[in-house]
């Protein structure tokens, strides 16, 4: 699935227009990239991020037919997605979290964690499990991270991102008097106001392109 990085397909879909079906045979890498993400998960290893591999979710191909959004996934190993600029369509689902005020959840992800460590973050996202749809694992990943549930959500996006990896991008909506309360994978949080031209300094450019996205 060759393509330059970038906007692969917008929304907004209901996750019921979502299809996903998922391949039989599992995504074989070249020497050179299994050489590369052992060395990328040993790193993580020596600096404390209990990243234990396996087999995760990548993007065969897409296509948007009919206002639906069709997924082909495949098996394919985990520590793939390490690889800088070279991580081989491995799926990420990003559920960005907003108020009934429009307010953003953000969360500073801890320092050990694999991706994004020490950095600001929206919302909840992981990868995708093999046999997931990963319509479920935005809200799979909010419940974990945040221990909520969406009052409604949509599927925004399909994002291929520099580094190779593909993010599906959802927007999830929490009811008036939800309370979110944090997981072990961030040491701080806070809501950000939902003009994004008072976010704070600590609100980098690819969140603010992220945001931009969603609002337009």
């Amino acid at each position: 699935m060759p393509e330059t990085p970038g906007l692969l397909a917008r929304g907004p879909w209901d996750p019921a227009d979502v299809d996903v079906s998922w391949r039989n045979d599992t995504f074989e890498a070249g020497e050179s990239e299994l050489r590369a993400a052992d060395l990328a998960l040993a790193a993580l290893r020596e600096r404390g991020s209990p990243s234990h591999d396996g087999l995760a979710g990548r993007l065969a191909s897409y296509a948007v037919t009919d206002g639906r959004l069709k997924l082909e996934l495949q098996p394919a190993r985990w520590a793939l997605r390490l690889i800088p600029n070279n991580a081989s369509q491995s799926l990420a689902a990003l559920c960005v979290v907003r108020g009934r005020d429009g307010r953003w959840l953000a969360g500073r992800r801890a320092g050990w964690l694999a991706s994004w460590a020490g950095r600001w973050a929206l919302g909840a996202g992981g990868s995708v499990e093999v046999d997931e749809n990963p319509t479920h694992t935005l809200s799979r990943e909010l419940l974990e991270e945040w221990s909520v549930r969406p009052e409604r959500l949509s599927i925004e996006a399909l994002i291929l991102l520099p580094s190779d990896v593909v993010l599906l991008v959802g927007q999830a909506w929490l009811p008036g008097d939800a309370v979110v309360v944090p997981d072990h994978e961030h040491d701080a949080f806070a809501w950000w106001p939902a003009d994004v031209e008072r976010w704070p300094a600590e609100a980098d450019e690819p969140l603010r392109r992220v945001a931009a996205l969603l609002n337009a």
